[in-house]
């Protein structure tokens, strides 16, 4: 005797899974349009010139150095002059390793140069930015460099929304297939759980080809027009991620074949060797050749089986694999490693959630007449537990390749984003407890095989009085109309009149609501700059900082209070960093001509560090410029550059300014 459980089928049954549907798209628009645009997951780590130094001559390039390599479009990097007209010669090229250079015209003024930059990195997200540097030194410029991130706008939010929508397809077709071939064969030819594996194939399909669409104008100028820019789409076909949406398309079209098969040959094969075995046994007397018939049907149905496990196991290795090959595992450290682990991670994903939402619609919305039993709810909590420690071995792995340290565990924005997918699992793993102790319940207490049998019977007797009625079709339909509400009604009553069931789908549904959320969360992780490459990427940039060359120049207005006590003091460090330096100091009256004071001194404190203040009295070589040579900087960091100018034997004043030297 088989046990079954009663789905629940009501109103009140179809609104829990409404909402649970609604609580899906509000969470993933929340998370969607609060996430900030795609993070560069390659950073800059240096420039020559680099950001805000004053050079004496003109250079002959601009060169930039990326954490990682990155790809390059015809105006990749382009550099303005102080008009905002374009002073390079054109496209960049790639000088060595992460190194990138840009040739620029001959004779370039004096002033303030604007670099603007947009690539896209390995892992297939775009980085942009801007900087300047000044030449003799610093001027006015009209070039906005604000507003210079790449991946935002309305196109982001569309782009991110496909990505977040092309998971959930993942999930929906492979974890909804791998129930049905593993936990639940009969469950194959019920309406509900065929249209939510269907769907699963179409949000994924058509998710990818929207992204496909959408990601010249993506990852280039982010304008809605671009979206179908054919000649966008050529150069995105050329691109890694373009390849990976490409080879998921081709996929698809294999899964539409599995599709087809499994719920069409295979569910016709179900019914046959489910027909024939009924024969077999229903005729004390029957013949051997209708036994080994019935024995013929099971084994190509088993086959078959075997058949459709293989070649889906195929496909969906082969859909977690387009991910793998174009995100976060694709580069940075180990990747021929990283990837095989991304692809069990996101198939681990696909079975425990994807089983999990195929048996929620078994447990609200399959009809009476095809209930799944105890037997398939407990081989899926074994698939979900064994999904379990494959998840926690491949995202501990994971987790320390991106993080890397308790630091950016804690400091960056993946680390903490990582954290609350964290307690997320941890929420979702104990309802599962609490789901697995009624399946055990389930299992000894006693079936409810009458509501099946009545829902059957009452069918029956509402197909004969109807043929009965032929006559009048109209009359015939009312009738069938109170039958089924009274027979629903019915069906009802017995259903909660279960607790252990009523208890089940409780759990199963708190469960879904968390996994919706802990996708969301996933999602805008995999847009999220790795914690280990931001914090290589300061430290890169901190080292390079250390390095620079050229002088830092601070202009600070002062005024005295006396008659003739207005002006404007700049000192300039050479080379700026630690150790000596030489330092110019050039007194100048409001019109720029040179003022001649009587003192000039100089004080550096680094507040940080309780360093200073480091006096530095420098001797006047010309009319308004005085120098210092070997003054000494101990450490880098921020600091205090005070300045004292005297204009008179009575009147002095002592101005200041913050500088990062070092």
């Amino acid at each position: 005797m088989t046990r079954t459980i009663a789905p629940r089928g009501a109103r009140h049954g179809v609104a829990r899974v409404r909402t649970l549907l609604l609580l899906f798209l509000a969470v993933a628009g929340a998370l969607l349009a609060g996430a900030a645009p795609a993070s560069a997951h390659a950073a800059l780590t240096g420039s020559d010139p680099m950001q805000g130094t004053v050079v004496d001559k003109a250079p002959t390039q601009v060169s930039l150095t990326f954490s990682e390599q990155v790809a390059l479009s015809d105006n990749a990097l382009q550099v303005l002059d102080p008009k905002g007209e374009r002073v390079d010669t054109g496209k960049a090229t790639s000088t060595s390793g992460t190194t990138y250079a840009v040739q620029l015209h001959s004779g370039l003024p004096d002033g303030t140069f604007t670099v603007t930059y947009q690539v896209v990195s390995a892992d297939s997200h775009p980085v942009s930015g801007a900087f300047t540097f000044s030449i003799g030194a610093p001027s006015q410029t009209s070039v906005a460099v604000s507003g210079q991130e790449a991946g935002g706008g309305f196109v982001g939010v569309l782009y991110d929304a496909g990505r977040y929508i092309s998971y959930a397809g993942f999930i929906l077709l492979v974890g909804g297939a791998a129930f049905l071939l593993a936990c639940w064969q009969r469950g194959a030819g019920v309406r509900p759980v065929q249209r939510l594996v269907v769907s699963g194939w179409l949000a994924l399909t058509g998710a990818t080809l929207a992204l496909l669409l959408l990601r010249g104008s993506y990852v280039g100028s982010g304008k809605v027009g671009d979206i179908f820019d054919l000649s966008l789409l050529g150069q995105v076909l050329q691109t890694k991620a373009g390849a990976a949406l490409v080879s998921r398309l081709l996929l698809l079209a294999a899964g539409a074949l599995f599709i087809a098969v499994l719920f069409g040959a295979y569910v016709k094969r179900d019914e046959a060797a489910a027909s024939e075995a009924e024969a077999a046994d229903s005729e004390a007397d029957a013949a051997d050749s209708e036994a080994d018939a019935a024995e013929d049907a099971a084994t190509e149905k088993k086959d078959l089986t075997f058949g459709l496990a293989i070649g889906g196991a195929v496909v969906a290795a082969g859909l977690a694999a387009t991910w793998a090959m174009a995100e976060h595992a694709s580069t940075g450290i180990q990747t021929g490693l990283a990837m095989p682990v991304d692809v069990l991670h996101l198939l681990a994903v696909a079975l425990w959630l994807g089983g999990l939402s195929t048996l929620l619609v078994a447990l609200f919305r399959a009809p009476a007449d095809a209930q799944i039993d105890a037997s398939a709810v407990r081989r899926f909590s074994r698939v979900a537990f064994s999904s379990l420690i494959a998840l926690v071995a491949t995202g501990s792995y994971q987790a320390w390749r991106q993080v890397g340290s308790w630091s950016a565990l804690t400091d960056t924005a993946y680390g903490q984003l990582l954290l609350i997918k964290i307690g997320l699992v941890t929420v979702l793993v104990g309802i599962a407890w609490i789901s697995r102790r009624w399946t055990g319940q389930l299992s000894q207490a006693p079936a409810p095989e009458a509501v099946a049998a009545a829902v059957v019977e009452q069918r029956a007797k509402t197909r004969t009085k109807v043929a009965a009625g032929s006559g009048d079709s109209r009359r015939a339909t009312q009738l069938a109309r109170q039958r089924a509400a009274v027979a629903t009604a019915r069906d009802k009553r017995l259903r909660d009149s279960d607790p252990l069931r009523s208890g089940l789908r409780r759990s199963v549904l708190a469960e879904a609501g968390v996994a919706v959320v802990l996708l969301a969360i996933t999602t805008v992780l995999t847009s999220t700059e790795p914690g280990r490459t931001e914090e290589d990427a300061k430290a890169a940039t901190s080292s390079s900082s250390s390095q620079q060359s050229g002088p830092l120049s601070l202009k600070i207005p002062f005024d005295t209070g006396a008659e003739d006590g207005k002006g404007t003091v700049e000192v300039t460090l050479d080379p700026a960093r630690v150790g000596g330096n030489e330092m110019h100091v050039f007194v100048v009256r409001p019109n720029g001509k040179a003022f001649d004071v009587p003192e000039v001194k100089v004080a550096f404190t680094l507040e940080a560090k309780d360093i200073g203040p480091l006096p530095v009295t420098p001797d006047r070589i010309a009319t308004g410029h005085w120098t210092a040579s070997g003054v000494q900087i101990p450490l880098a960091g921020d600091w205090k550059v005070e300045v004292t100018v005297r204009t008179s034997d009575i009147d002095q004043v002592t101005v200041d300014k913050n500088a990062k030297i070092g």
